[in-house]
């Protein structure tokens, strides 16, 4: 009897683990880095930018730019302390593609950011850039 037990426990245990790691799977975190201040990141660290050539609702990069600054979507996005999960929304990009905005605003990576961490990205041509979700679009 205690041998079942011990091993509905694990399974369990282990269920609980699996379901916390899909959950963070689809999780918008904030991080902070001197010289940079507080910015979004996925759920790996890595750093999430806007293109100030965007509007609301609507994606400005495609073609070539994509290459560069990769879409960024989730179903779903858990949002980090300090946002609300209503503040990220999916939009249908005119290439057909679905991108997670956030405040309305298309999210992208960067093709040269390698490691959770990675900034390299910010000011970029002076149109890209890290978003600091205290103070972004509000």
């Amino acid at each position: 009897m205690n041998k079942i037990m011990l091993t509905l426990l694990a399974m369990a245990i282990a269920l609980l683990f699996a379901t916390v790691a899909a959950a963070d799977h689809h999780a918008v975190k904030a991080a902070s880095k001197e010289g940079i201040g507080t910015y979004l990141t996925d759920a790996k660290g890595m750093t999430l930018y806007w293109f100030k050539k965007d509007a609301a609702g609507q994606s400005a990069c495609a073609g070539e730019c994509l290459q560069k600054w990769p879409l960024y979507y989730r179903e779903k996005v858990a949002a980090p302390a300090g946002t609300m999960n209503d503040e990220f929304g999916t939009i249908t990009r005119a290439d057909g593609e679905k991108q997670t905005t956030f405040r309305g605003y298309p999210l992208y990576y960067f093709f040269a950011d390698k490691a959770a961490g990675d900034t390299n990205g910010q000011g970029v041509k002076e149109v890209w850039y890290v978003i600091d979700p205290g103070s972004f679009m509000k």
